[in-house]
């Protein structure tokens, strides 16, 4: 009895000494790694004695709890699009690509048509969904939905996949925001090809009620005027801009590796070792 009384009261001191590590586990912004592990490790008394939860455990934790406190469940956002997003983001992050400071995700969902607001703008840090609105895809890419996409020049079609965001400037279509495309074949071409945020007048619910169905840019994810400066402000400088797609277009990316994103993450890893 003294022996069990003994390991449970070891396992209580264990799960109280995890926000301790959080000297090592720190994120980049207020919130660290150890927080997110408090509330996603599973420990528990059993025959095999104590269970830590793996990194994969602990990252699928985590994107459902961003996923239902953000309101991204009631939003319309496919959890399977957000699972990408926040993959890609994570591996972003490994690499150091993206800023520390901004943990911002963007995401555009393309198998929806253009009468429907299919951009979603994440705040991670705290679990905030910024803006939920109509985006425009390319002339070539199709009518109301977008069914085609290029990575060349004068097709006039939007790209597929994983942007970085850069710095702004103002052109023919007022503030714009250039991306970096970072997935070969399918998006490396968008500086070259000036594939921007930028705002259109074609992009508004006047527009859909006119011609049923939004206006159609040369291949660039144009949002609504009004929302255009609040929008570039919150992805602008080094955040992630994630573009989905049919799944008949048999896009593929690196930067969808699960594996390599939960281990960033982290803290799977890293406690198991610290027990």
């Amino acid at each position: 009895m003294r022996k069990r009384i003994f390991k449970g009261a070891a396992y209580i001191i264990l799960a109280l000494s995890i926000p301790a590590l959080g000297w090592s586990l720190k994120d980049d912004n207020t919130n660290s790694v150890a927080q997110h592990l408090r509330d996603s490790v599973a420990i528990t008394d059993s025959a095999n004695g104590v269970k830590v939860a793996s990194a994969s455990e602990i990252f699928e934790r985590y994107i459902s709890n961003i996923y239902t406190e953000s309101g991204l469940d009631v939003s319309g956002l496919d959890r399977n699009v957000f699972r990408k997003a926040i993959t890609g983001y994570f591996n972003f992050k490994g690499s150091g690509l993206v800023s520390s400071g901004k943990q911002i995700i963007s995401i555009v969902d393309f198998n929806k048509p253009s009468t429907q607001k299919r951009l979603w703008i994440v705040d991670l840090t705290d679990k905030k969904l910024l803006f939920n609105t109509l985006v425009a895809h390319g002339q070539g890419s199709g009518d109301n939905l977008a069914t085609s996409f290029s990575n060349t020049a004068e097709s006039h079609q939007s790209s597929l996949g994983f942007y970085i965001t850069s710095d702004t400037y103002t052109g023919k279509h007022g503030l714009s925001l250039r991306l970096n495309g970072m997935d070969q074949g399918y998006n490396t071409n968008a500086l070259n090809r000036a594939v921007v945020v930028h705002g259109a007048e074609y992009v508004s619910q006047d527009f859909i009620n006119q011609h049923g169905r939004l206006g159609r840019s040369y291949g660039c994810p144009a949002v609504p005027v009004e929302l255009t400066p609040a929008i570039i402000e919150a992805i602008r400088g080094k955040t992630t801009f994630f573009i989905n797609g049919p799944a008949n277009t048999n896009y593929a990316s690196n930067y969808l590796n699960e594996t390599s994103a939960a281990n960033q993450y982290g803290g799977g890893q890293m406690l198991a070792g610290s027990i």
